[in-house]
């Protein structure tokens, strides 16, 4: 089965093999390897575009784009090489350094969340022993680009859709942070590598009984508020503040926040099929030795992507199907309902744990 570590060890050790000095070799590797990153980040982001918009027809009993290439596959690319092609425009009166380093923060913290998820066995550019601690830190990194996206810009509309999405994602990165935590208190490890193997008998979902249930609603509620998407997209009120934080943006600047936005919806759902359906880790049932068997041959990354696409399935599922919550609504139902009953669940979760009332 693919390594990735031992791969790059042993392209490496070729390199230095045949006299190539140890700073080149450093810098040929992390050359390659974010080369392959922005790859899979793109690709990602342009299948997510055209994912929604299919399914975004399908609840709405059409078609949705069928002109470029068969089916409509290729209206991304077309749609894509349009953003490549426009103007940057420069406005008056705006931070120009802040304005353009914004998009940027953006996408260096999708960037490398995307590292952390571990695709097959082995197959993972990032694991440290405090792996989830470290994709939570990242991901506050985001919520910076927005607030100097939306503040640099000069425009009211602007301040106004990054300060309610800076309230909006610290308010729900505490609910996300608490479900993590709950399946974290029931591995008693962070390591994502070991959080994969510790579910290769049964996924944590159902291994934690109720409280990991409850975890997995939550952490999906709080993810769809973590990623700006509706009902929960109050950031991008078109009838309020045309397009947020992002308004006076344009072409590739403004492309990078539309990548982002999809790649976080990617990010996300493979966070939660890490932590709560095995990662890439096959379905085993106990004593079913022949079902587990067949269920060996599906590829790792082929089990973390199903899980990862259908759980994205669920968050577009949410978007086309509830309207848009106000503000205060939309805080009301973080600080009094969500966080508190997101504490009370890790809290029974520590208790199961400590009583053995999991598998």
């Amino acid at each position: 089965m693919f390594n990735f570590g031992q791969w790059t060890t042993a392209f490496n050790n070729w390199l230095l093999g045949i006299g190539v000095a140890d700073w080149l070799t450093v810098l040929i590797e992390c050359v390659l390897i974010a080369v392959a990153i922005l790859g899979v980040y793109t690709v990602l982001a342009l299948f997510y575009i055209l994912y929604e918009r299919k399914l975004c027809a399908w609840f709405q009993c059409r078609l949705g784009p069928m002109r470029v290439g068969k089916w409509g596959l290729l209206q991304v690319f077309a749609d894509m090489f349009k953003i490549l092609i426009k103007e940057l425009i420069s406005l008056k009166g705006t931070d120009r350094f802040l304005f353009k380093l914004a998009p940027y923060i953006i996408i260096t913290s999708s960037v490398v969340m995307l590292a952390c998820l571990p695709w097959g066995n082995g197959l993972q550019i990032i694991d440290w022993n405090i792996g989830i601690f470290f994709i939570l830190a990242v991901s506050s990194v985001g919520v910076l680009g927005i607030l100097l996206a939306g503040w640099s810009s000069n425009n009211k509309y602007t301040l106004i859709g990054a300060m309610r999405s800076g309230a909006q994602m610290i308010s729900y990165e505490i609910s996300l942070g608490l479900a993590l935590m709950t399946i974290v208190v029931l591995a008693g490890t962070m390591d994502i590598s070991t959080l994969v193997a510790e579910q290769e008998n049964a996924w944590f979902i159902f291994s934690g009984h109720i409280p990991a249930l409850i975890a997995f609603i939550i952490y999906v509620i709080a993810a769809t508020a973590e990623t700006n998407r509706g009902p929960f997209d109050l950031p991008e009120a078109e009838h309020e503040l045309v397009a947020g934080y992002h308004t006076e943006y344009s072409g590739i600047h403004f492309g990078f926040f539309y990548l982002a936005e999809y790649l976080n919806l990617f990010i996300v759902s493979g966070i939660a099929s890490l932590m709560f359906l095995g990662g890439w880790m096959p379905l085993h049932v106990p004593g079913w030795d022949g079902f587990n068997m067949v269920m060996n041959w599906i590829p790792g990354p082929v089990w973390f992507l199903g899980k990862a696409f259908f759980i994205s399935f669920i968050i577009i599922w949410f978007k086309w199907t509830f309207p848009r919550v106000r503000i205060d609504q939309m805080l009301a139902f973080e600080w009094k309902y969500l966080m508190p009953f997101s504490l009370a669940n890790m809290i029974l979760m520590a208790v199961c744990v400590a009583l053995g009332w999991h598998f």
